[in-house]
């Protein structure tokens, strides 16, 4: 009997850990890995932090070396895009017209900037910030300094790039839709934690405004236009205002998509042997009770691995609690939680805010939902064991940095 063949569409980091879960667990059937970039499998979060700032190499951010996926005999093609399958006859289709056959099929297609449409949004000094290319290109721009950049959005990536564009002294200016930055993510207690940071290091902010055209010659200076009419000179404009799952395949095959495409636990779709991981899966996770999808790449790990030990028969579960973190300036902090479950929670704070060192704790009914240590480093672990077990804790002693986290 031949060997089954498990088919990976898409190759970024949750493609790649799904590869890589494959081969550690034992298995020797075949894996083909498609990518639609012409990189091997790269992690992103770099490209908005150190990669964008000068301060890591390309290759920092390889999922493997090179040389790891043929001497693991999984089989990449890069700039190959799959456009649909047959679930019933197990195949996949190409761009092209190829017809690849599976056992398995996973589909980690990702996700892609959402765009600007406003008049103006296409010129070539209007940049989104998804791949390796991005990232250089927006860094050839900001690195000239002197320059006066606005960014469309006060999200993650939006600061991100506002402190990589202040540390090359550059003019910054954030438009953003909501009262506070990251009000969102995080809720306005926090967002305004960064936003003052940013204040703090030179960056002027426009809350609560929308962008309706990017004016100006094709060659010449432009105006990032608001609502209110305001006109705010730029050199170069960065649009950070989310992301859209990379859900075409799904489509064009007759699978259901909400907010991505839905899976189980185990990371299964609606289709006989067609599994989902990473950006555009929209998971349910047993721990909430409900669909969660996450764009942050412990997402990618934890899913990929799920998904692989999926394809291979096992009970698999995704139970890891969602996890991100971020660096700007001299602020480093690590978020765990679950954000539906931190919406309208009430936030307490163990350390000193005003000096950015402390760790915030989102309470339901006296437990744990969600934690975010800034400048404080070594109890991602504890904060994750407090929301896991979902005990009651006493908010005193939980804010008092007298008492030892583990003994909580």
């Amino acid at each position: 009997m031949s060997k089954p063949t498990v088919v990976i569409a898409g190759a970024g980091l949750a493609g790649a850990t799904v590869a890589t879960e494959l081969r550690e667990r034992g298995f020797d059937g075949r894996i083909l890995l498609f990518g639609a970039e012409e990189h091997h499998p790269y992690i992103r979060p770099p490209l908005s932090k150190e990669y964008l700032k000068g301060e890591a190499e390309r290759s920092e951010g390889d999922v493997h070396p090179e040389g790891w996926y043929a001497a693991n005999d999984v089989e990449f093609l890069p700039e190959t895009t799959a456009n649909s399958f047959d679930a019933a006859a197990h195949e996949l289709f190409l761009d092209g017209g190829a017809r690849i056959t599976f056992d398995s099929l996973v589909i980690a297609t990702g996700a892609s900037p959402r765009r600007l449409s406003v008049p103006g949004a296409g010129h070539g000094a209007v940049f989104t910030l998804r791949t390796v290319e991005d990232s250089e290109w927006l860094r050839s721009a900001l690195e000239v300094g002197g320059r006066r950049v606005v960014i469309v959005g006060s999200g993650w990536i939006g600061l991100e790039v506002a402190a990589a564009a202040r540390g090359y002294g550059n003019d910054v200016t954030v438009v953003g839709s909501s009262a506070v930055p990251l009000s969102s993510a995080i809720g306005p207690e926090l967002g305004r934690v960064f936003e003052r940071l940013h204040t703090d290091n030179g960056v002027s902010f426009r809350n609560a405004a929308s962008v309706v055209a990017i004016d100006g010659a094709d060659d010449g200076p432009r105006e990032v236009v608001t609502g209110s009419g305001e006109r705010i000179p730029a050199d170069l404009v960065v649009v950070g205002v989310g992301a859209v799952p990379n859900t075409a395949i799904a489509e064009r095959s007759g699978l259901s998509v909400d907010n991505g495409i839905p899976v189980d636990q185990g990371m299964r779709t609606a289709a006989e042997d067609v599994f989902a991981a990473g950006d555009v899966a929209n998971p349910f996770l047993p721990v909430i009770g409900r669909h969660l999808r996450n764009e942050h790449w412990a997402n990618a790990i934890a899913g990929g691995t799920v998904a692989a030990r999926s394809v291979l028969g096992e009970a698999a579960s995704y139970d890891d609690i969602p996890y991100f973190y971020s660096d700007q300036y001299d602020l480093g902090m690590e978020y765990s939680g679950y954000s539906p479950l931190a919406a309208d929670a009430r936030v307490v704070y163990r350390g000193d805010v005003d000096r950015r060192e402390f760790v915030a704790f989102w309470l339901r009914n006296d437990r744990v939902m969600a934690g975010m240590n800034v400048n404080v480093w070594d109890v991602n672990d504890q904060v994750q064991r407090l929301i896991r077990s979902g005990e009651r804790v006493d908010a005193a002693r939980l804010t008092d940095e007298s008492v030892d986290l583990a003994a909580l």
